[in-house]
């Protein structure tokens, strides 16, 4: 009934849950760049959020290559 999961079904799920997360924040970072450039005035706050955004995406992305996982 409640069988327990294979490893590899489990890394695959996992791996898959990595790749979505990748997306999401390069998507943010995406925009806060964006924002950042059309911004008359320099927001300190803004820049700090970009540099946030940026440093999770380059984490994210290699603990994928360190994983190995190709999209």
């Amino acid at each position: 009934m409640f069988g327990r999961k294979k490893a590899g079904q489990l890394r695959s799920e996992y791996d898959q849950e990595l790749l979505a997360l990748i997306q999401r924040t390069k998507v943010q970072w995406d925009h806060l760049k964006n924002i950042e450039l059309n911004v008359f005035d320099q927001d300190r706050e803004l820049m700090a959020q970009a540099k946030l955004e940026e440093a999770k995406y380059f984490y994210l992305f290699k603990e994928a290559r360190a994983r190995k996982i190709k999209a």
